[in-house]
This record gives C-alpha cells, sequence and structure tokens, in this order.
C-alpha cells in the first residue's frame, strides 16, 4: 500500500511504493477511492473561471476544430511562514472530494486541448501503439511457482487486458525440486484450473487491479485484494480455491498487505484517515470483520506497518517503520492467537528486516556506523545472543537476503551494481558461524537488473529475475549445490527483436563536487551516429533510496529503433551506490539530486551522445519533482520534459499533514515547520520557483484518484508556468480521471501513455514526419 514513497517508473516505482518497484509493466511474464480527505472551506475552493486564448495546429491532414488554451483563473491565496509570504493563485484547484464540477470541468478542458495539440501526432501515436504492442506475447503464461502439490501461474490471452490467475496440478508430489523440472502441458497433463478471472471481474470497472493474491498453505483457499479506482484502497475477498465461491463477507477498507496465518486465519493492515498503514489485524474465518483482534497500533504519525511472511511460513513479520528506524515483531502462525513478539526494539536511527530458518532467526541491521547493513543470527527464544554471519562493509551494502532450510542467498550492492551469492548453511541444530567460501552468479550485461522472486524454502533452488537495457526479463533457476542455472521463462518479444542489435554501456559523469555520478546508456547498433546529432532521452528519480537498476522495457524499442539513445542518470537520493549515496541525496542534501541529473545532463552532451536540441528528460513523481525543479534550474538544457504525476508543490504539502504521506516523508525531505527546511525546501520546490523564463516543451501527467501526489500538484504546476513563462513551446497536461498514481490499470491501456509520450518528444525535435514510418 503506501509505503510512503513517491515513486516512479520504470517496474517500482510514491510518492510511490515499493509493492511496485519501478512501474514494470503487468503482462504475462511479470513479477510479478481515497477516502474523503478533508474538504476546504469555501474561501478556499471558490468558483472555478477559466479564460481562453486560441490555439491552432497545422497538421497533414485536415484539421480539427480549435481548442483554446485552458487559462485557470487566479485567485490569490497567500500562506505565511517564518514572517515569509507565498502566493499561490491555484490553491482553488485542489478538490479533496474530486467531485467539484468547476474543478473537473477545468480539468477536462486540459484534456481537451492536449488531445487537440497533440491530433496531429495521432498517426504516429497509432503507430507506435501498435508496434509496442506487436511485440508483445499476448497469450502466454508467467514462470509456474511450484507449492506443495500444484504449479501455480498467470495467464494472459490473446486480446485481453488482465490475467487469469492458474493452477495445475504437479506430477511426482514430494521428490526434490530440480532446475530442470517444468509443468507438465499438453493433451495428458493435468487440467488447468483457472481460479481467478480479471478480465471477468474487471467488466465493470473503468480501473482495476489486484495488489496481493495468496494462497492458503493446504491450497483450498485463495485471499486477494482487489482495487477498483486507483486510490489503493483495497476489498479482500477470500474464496475457495476450486468452486470459486466466497468464504464469509468481504473485509473492507484495507492495505494490499494480508497473509495467512496457518489455514483458518488472515493477518491484514489497515489505514488511519490519512493512509498510513497503522493498524494490524487478526481475522478467523467464518467470522465477521467487525470481531477481528487488533494485534498492534502504531500511533506515531512518523512510522507505518508492513506485513511479510518469512521463508519457512512459520512466523508472520510486522514490522513498523519511519525513513531511518525499523522494529520488528513476529507472530508464530501455529499459534497466532497468542499475537506478537518482540523481535527487535525500537531504538531510533537503527533498521532491522527478520527471516527465520530452524531455531535462529536471520536479521539484516542498519545503524549510523553500519550504514551498508550487517547480518547476524540470534536464537528464537534469544534474540540478544547474536552471531555475525557478515560484518559491515563500507562499500558493499546488503540489499537483500534469501533464506532456505540449507542455504543463504545474499544481494549486495557494490560500485552500482549487485551481485547475486549463495551460501551453504550448517544443518539446523550446529552452531552458526561467520559466512565464507560463497558461490557468486555469474551475469552477463555490463549494467543490469537483478531480484529475488518466490523460492521454495525446503529446496536447494534459487529462483532469480534478470534483465538488462537489452535483454528482456528472464526467470531462472538456480541449483546452489552445483552452480546450475537453467532459463525458466524470457519475455517473448515478436517483431523480430534481436538483442545483438542493441549496445549497453556505463559511464561516469562528474558532479559538481568531484562525486562521479553513474549513467546506464543504451542504443541500437546501426540507428546512432554517436556525433551529437542523436535524439537522447534521459530518465531520473534520485528519492526513497530506491535503486533505479537498468532493465528492459518493450515499449522502448520504438525509441531505440528510431535512432533515440536512452540513459538512466543513477543520481543521489536513490540507492544505486549504497546508502551514503541516499543519505547524500535528502533533506538538506536534496539539491544534489538536482545538480547530479545536471551533471549527466552536460556529461551525455560533452561526449557527443547528443545535443542541447537533442536532449529530452524523463521522470515520474518523486522524479516528477527532479524534472520540475532541473527545469527551473537550466531550462537552456533541455529540448523537451515529461514530468508524471509529479511531486512539485513540496513546501504546501509537506506543511499539511491531512495529506496522505506528509508526515511519514518528513524525514526524507524535511519539516518545513522548521525554518531551516522551509527555506531550503522552498529554494528548489518547483512550483514556487517557476519564474519568467523559456521553458523547454514540457509535457505533465496526473491521475484523479491518486492517494500519492494530488492531482492538484500538476494542475497547479501547469497554470502557475502558462502564466508565467516566456516562450510559446509545448505545455500539455493530461490528467487520468479514472486512475490514480500508476496511470490506466490494463496492460494495453498503459501503453497509450507510453504512445502519447514518444509522440510528444518526436513532436517536439520536430521528428513526426520521419517517425511516421515502418520500421
Amino acid at each position: 500500500m503506501l509505503r510512503s514513497l513517491r515513486q516512479a517508473n520504470p517496474l517500482p516505482t510514491g510518492r510511490s511504493s515499493l509493492l511496485y518497484k519501478h512501474d514494470f509493466p503487468k503482462f504475462p511474464f511479470s513479477f510479478l477511492s481515497s477516502p474523503p480527505a478533508p474538504v476546504f472551506p469555501p474561501s478556499h475552493s471558490p468558483a472555478m473561471t477559466v479564460t481562453t486564448s486560441i490555439t491552432t495546429v497545422t497538421s497533414s491532414s485536415a484539421s480539427p476544430a480549435p481548442v483554446p488554451v485552458p487559462v485557470a483563473k487566479k485567485v490569490r491565496h497567500e500562506m505565511e511562514m517564518f514572517g515569509d509570504v507565498r502566493v499561490d493563485n491555484y490553491y482553488w484547484l485542489r478538490d479533496d472530494s474530486r467531485s467539484d464540477p468547476e474543478v473537473l470541468g477545468y480539468l477536462h478542458q486540459e484534456n481537451a486541448y492536449t488531445e487537440f495539440v497533440m491530433s496531429g501526432t495521432k498517426q504516429l501515436q497509432d503507430q507506435i501503439y501498435a508496434e509496442i504492442r506487436g511485440h508483445i506475447k499476448e497469450d502466454d503464461i508467467t514462470a509456474p511457482v511450484r507449492r506443495g502439490p500444484y504449479y501455480y501461474y498467470e495467464r494472459t490471452l490473446e486480446g485481453k487486458e488482465y490475467s487469469q490467475h492458474c493452477r495445475r496440478l504437479a506430477p511426482n508430489d514430494g521428490a526434490p525440486l530440480s532446475v530442470y523440472d517444468t509443468m507438465p502441458a499438453g493433451p495428458d497433463a493435468p487440467p488447468e484450473h483457472i481460479i481467478l478471472d480479471e478480465n471477468l471481474k474487471a467488466k465493470e470497472h473503468k480501473y482495476y487491479n489486484i495488489g496481493q493474491f495468496k494462497v492458503s498453505p493446504n491450497n483450498k483457499l485463495v485471499a486477494y485484494a482487489e482495487d477498483t479506482k486507483g486510490d489503493e484502497i483495497y476489498t479482500v475477498y477470500i474464496i475457495d480455491a476450486e468452486s470459486g465461491a466466497p468464504i464469509g463477507k468481504p473485509l473492507q477498507r484495507m492495505t494490499s498487505y494480508i497473509e495467512w496465518a496457518g489455514d483458518e486465519a488472515i493477518v491484514y493492515v489497515t489505514m488511519d484517515e490519512i493512509l498510513r498503514p497503522d493498524k494490524v489485524w487478526l481475522h478467523k474465518l467464518g467470522t465477521d470483520q467487525s470481531a477481528d483482534s487488533c494485534l498492534y497500533h502504531e500511533k506515531d504519525d512518523m512510522f507505518s506497518l508492513d506485513l511479510e511472511a518469512s521463508e519457512s511460513k512459520k512466523y508472520l513479520f510486522v514490522s513498523s517503520e519511519s525513513k531511518i528506524t525499523r522494529f520488528v515483531f513476529y507472530l508464530d502462525t501455529s499459534k497466532p492467537e497468542n499475537g506478537l513478539t518482540v523481535v527487535t526494539p525500537r531504538v531510533v536511527g537503527i533498521d532491522t528486516s527478520v527471516s527465520h530458518r530452524g531455531n535462529h532467526f536471520f536479521i539484516k541491521r542498519r545503524t549510523d556506523e553500519c550504514f551498508n547493513s550487517e547480518l547476524f543470527a540470534c536464537p528464537v527464544d534469544n534474540p540478544s545472543a547474536i552471531t555475525v554471519l557478515l560484518p559491515h562493509r563500507p562499500s558493499i551494502k546488503i540489499q537483500d537476503i534469501q533464506l532456505f532450510s540449507d542455504h543463504l542467498a545474499v544481494y549486495e550492492r557494490e560500485n552500482g551494481l549487485v551481485k547475486l551469492t549463495t551460501y551453504h548453511l550448517p544443518t539446523v541444530g550446529e552452531p552458526l558461524e561467520r559466512l565464507q567460501g560463497g558461490r557468486t552468479v555469474d551475469l552477463a550485461d555490463p549494467v543490469y537488473y537483478i531480484d529475488p522472486e518466490e523460492s521454495q524454502f525446503c529446496s536447494s533452488i534459487l529462483r532469480f529475475v534478470y534483465s538488462s537495457l537489452r535483454t528482456p526479463l528472464s526467470v531462472y533457476d538456480y541449483d546452489m549445490n552445483t552452480g546450475v542455472s537453467v532459463l525458466k521463462k524470457s519475455e517473448t518479444v515478436l517483431g523480430g527483436f534481436d538483442v545483438s542489435n542493441y549496445v549497453t554501456e556505463r559511464q561516469w559523469a562528474t558532479a559538481s563536487d568531484g562525486t562521479q555520478v553513474p549513467i546506464s546508456v543504451v542504443y541500437r547498433k546501426n540507428s546512432v551516429k554517436l556525433d551529437g546529432s542523436d535524439p537522447l532521452l534521459l530518465y531520473g528519480y534520485g528519492s526513497y533510496e530506491v535503486c533505479i537498476d537498468p532493465s528492459f522495457k518493450v515499449s522502448r524499442l520504438s525509441l531505440l529503433d528510431r535512432g533515440f539513445i536512452y540513459a538512466i542518470a543513477h543520481v543521489r537520493g536513490g540507492g544505486d551506490m549504497g546508502r551514503q549515496w541516499y543519505e547524500n541525496g535528502k533533506l538538506l542534501k536534496k539539491k544534489d539530486t538536482f545538480t547530479d541529473f545536471i551533471a549527466c545532463a552536460e556529461y551525455l552532451i560533452e561526449k557527443k551522445y547528443c545535443t542541447k536540441e537533442k536532449l529530452c528528460i524523463n521522470g515520474r513523481s518523486a522524479g516528477g519533482l527532479l524534472i520540475g525543479a532541473v527545469l527551473n534550474m537550466r531550462p537552456d538544457l533541455f529540448k523537451a520534459a515529461f514530468a508524471g504525476v509529479p511531486f512539485v508543490d513540496i513546501v504546501t504539502t509537506m506543511l499539511d499533514p491531512t495529506i496522505p504521506l506528509t508526515t511519514s516523508e518528513w524525514e526524507e525531505w524535511g519539516d518545513p515547520r522548521k525554518e531551516e527546511f522551509y527555506f531550503y525546501m522552498k529554494s528548489y520546490s518547483p512550483v514556487d520557483n517557476v519564474k519568467a523564463q523559456n521553458y523547454p516543451a514540457i509535457l505533465v501527467t496526473a491521475g484523479l484518484n491518486d492517494p500519492r501526489v494530488m492531482y492538484s500538484e500538476a494542475a497547479k504546476y501547469v497554470a502557475k508556468l502558462r502564466d508565467t513563462k516566456t516562450d510559446n513551446n509545448l505545455l500539455l497536461f493530461k490528467c487520468e480521471l479514472g486512475a490514480g498514481h500508476f496511470s490506466k490499470s490494463g496492460r494495453f491501456e498503459k501503453l497509450q501513455e507510453d504512445a502519447l509520450t514518444y509522440a510528444f518528444f518526436m513532436k517536439a525535435l520536430d521528428m513526426v514526419s520521419a517517425a511516421q514510418t515502418t520500421l
């Protein structure tokens, strides 16, 4: 749910959520309505008046009737802090009920204007959409996951937007798993059973998303979390896995955090009025939700709850976390009625996460001294008796671990890349000692993405997903005893795609303070000149310690095959280079995020990857804040910019604790109720720093039901730019009126935003005519 992030593309990803890695599209090979907030008093939401001017657009075909440029009326709204007065003439655009007809009318006008201005690119948009969809194998399945006597997987069908959740009986139930195991198929195979068809469920909704799908330990029941508005407020249904019959009444107004506690109970998390996950509950099947018992209530509004099951499935871990502190409880799934027990206590500045094997907890701990984390084990009945397994190392961050009955897999980040190392563990009951002699998995590309996938605890088979900017997403099973890895599933890319046609590189830009900032680059070999004449799209994020590892995105081929270079600036504020990389791009060092991005842009120009006239930039959510900030700082450096669901009104938002995520993010951005933070944040806040100067072409998007970044931030940003900037370059705004932070929910619907964005860049670069050819 709202894991306190204003995140972004590419997956995940809050202001965003780690729940969604980076917004990878949900296709067969996947990793796979907000409550009423306070309504402003009438003085804050006057009747909306829009004045207009007429814009005409020429195209090769008959042009549609001109649509006026929306020019929002100014209503002076003063906000004073520390003797400083900020004037927001567009404050009235915020309507927390999302029902004011005047505000909705204004958003409709913005959408109509964008559609009109982009109408001359309709053929190109259709072509790009067809290209992207033509690369996708529409009828496909995910890599099947073995759980007990079944293989579970998702299936997509040709022409259908959503997935079917399926399972099939596995042969030789009880035999040890092997990397060579495959799910039987064909006429003699056990029949496929469709547990849930999202396409049927989605028919009655403009937006549909299943945030969680959990099978009970005995494989008889399924609990799934459903969102039908995009506001990330879920309803949880429990059904019989065979018949689909409902078990009890749905559980209402929840996060998507659900786990089974045995076969007859589930644990779930609910939110407070600002959508902060604050309570964890135990629900026994066959009882009403009103009878559920609250296991823990986190009353500190800077903390949010998280819930996960141990790999062994013997415990559930409930974590309460802020941006710098995390402490953990456990619940014994065999005795859920006993409630929660503390594993790690709450100590400010200490962040812990817990796993379980045998009679030990394995704990990853970060402190100020061990900023890249250490790993230790302790007896379940004596958490204070620790044995260090992996010590802290200043240049290597322990990013994740995955436990098995006899092995441990460790994902470590060094010099901007993740390496995967596996260790054999002593037999349960024997002493644990410092880990040595691990085996590292070999990876192919110079820059890449690797992440753990669901694996079976009582096996030696580790499953992980691998990708790079040129390598489609691929699932591997790795035998930790032999070192043999087998490809189980690779994203099928149709249309003649050949990985050898593309080149990936790692470059390093020098920031203004001398820091080396990594850049990941990809281009098509025979489509670029590398003499400065090529168009380039530079992506950035740089917040919440999120790592934007370079991974494949099929829609990006429509740019690469037209001669674009694509690059990711791994700026400070993200976690790409370890914990210190994040610490040096937050709070009172946030501007380093923006200057890093500018340094990367300047480096790419210097090395003749592009020129200013060919440089486009994009970012979403907190990455949209990055885009807004650098546009104010160096508008001359860029030709066109896309800011998706941008967090651009940071001071006003972070001063308002009634807005979701505000209180939990004071440790990320700073608390502007304190003078030092107020003036620092104001100095880079995109809305507060729009000025009378020339800006490049800009496209901004928002989602009306977005609980992470309110649609009004994008709306007022565009309105102020229109009133202030001194150029005649494109300025377009599109608000999805039936979606939230992650745009539309259908797998094909999502491609329409990519087609619009790419056509916008090509229009700004005067490439539309040349681009409207069959590749």
